[in-house]
């Protein structure tokens, strides 16, 4: 089963204790679709401008990502400047221009309208849920968001999270959301919202899977040193979306070993800047570090 994704596709400028990078490939959109392609077709929905590297879009298209939907306008592509400190726990946001990204107005093309796996990645709330009345009774609708909506377009947010089955965000984003310091019952008053799955990304420490009756928790996979953060959610929830896809099937037995394979295509992001580590890697490789992944947190029973 293919995949749609609607979200960024942007130019990003980075700078970390271990390197920089100027104008290299970024944006949401484009982390989640080469992440998922390692396991099913990617239908990709964005806009760029006029600007966009020519590189760029070969890139995509050699990792079977469908740009049918991908907009050229007229302008500038999104770009955005960041820099991290030695803990790669936060950016600090040096510019942002959403240039052409700012009149982003999703039209799912015609071939696309008929997916049945859905990935709403982090935009505006009205946006995603105009992208979501333009798909014909899709089978699993995931998303993403950020505490930009969560502060600004709360209500139109919370009226999408009722037509949701799997939600991605991380932990200060569930805490702001529902008003609750604790996790645990800030998945509980997110569910009561109406997703039926909630996945929290933790960062170097893992994620949590919350259902109404469920907790799942999987840590992260353990790296020695780590380049650039940058799309690691992004990556993770690919990873995620890609394995329910390919295996058609959305079990809580399915989605636990999901997970798993989301956290190893995390792991894979930030070894180098950019994507440039995920598309250097071969199924050969996810397939080792899962193994790597299940014999570190077997405890013998």
């Amino acid at each position: 089963m293919s995949i749609l994704v609607v979200g960024s596709v942007a130019l990003d400028t980075l700078k970390s204790p271990t390197g920089e990078c100027k104008d290299v490939l970024g944006g949401s959109a484009t982390y989640f679709s080469v992440s998922a392609s390692f396991f099913t077709s990617v239908n990709l929905v964005a806009v760029v401008g006029k600007d966009f590297p020519v590189k760029y879009t070969k890139l995509l298209e050699s990792k079977k990502v469908d740009l049918r939907g991908l907009e050229f306008a007229e302008g500038k592509t999104f770009r955005w400047e960041g820099e991290y400190g030695r803990d790669f726990n936060n950016a600090k946001t040096i510019s942002t221009h959403l240039n052409v990204f700012s009149n982003f107005n999703p039209r799912i093309p015609e071939e696309y309208k008929q997916s049945k796996y859905l990935f709403l990645a982090n935009i505006d709330p009205e946006l995603q849920e105009n992208v979501l009345n333009q798909v014909t009774k899709p089978s699993v609708v995931a998303c993403d968001t950020m505490n930009f909506w969560i502060q600004n377009k709360r209500k139109y947010l919370l009226r999408l999270l009722k037509r949701i089955d799997i939600f991605f965000l991380n932990e200060q984003e569930a805490k702001e959301l529902s008003g609750e310091s604790n996790l645990i019952k800030a998945a509980k008053a997110i569910i009561k919202c109406g997703p039926k799955k909630i996945i929290i990304k933790r960062g170097e420490h893992g994620a949590v899977l919350f259902s109404k009756n469920s907790i799942f928790y999987t840590p992260a996979f353990l790296l020695e040193e780590v380049f650039d953060p940058t799309g690691a959610g992004d990556t993770f929830a690919g990873g995620v979306m890609g394995y329910l896809a390919k295996a058609n099937a959305a079990t809580e037995v399915i989605l636990r070993k999901a997970i798993v394979y989301g956290s190893v295509m995390a792991a894979f992001a930030v070894e180098d800047f950019s994507l440039r580590r995920l598309i250097a890697i071969r199924q050969a490789d996810i397939a080792k570090r899962v193994k790597k992944y299940k014999k570190s947190t077997c405890y013998g029973l």
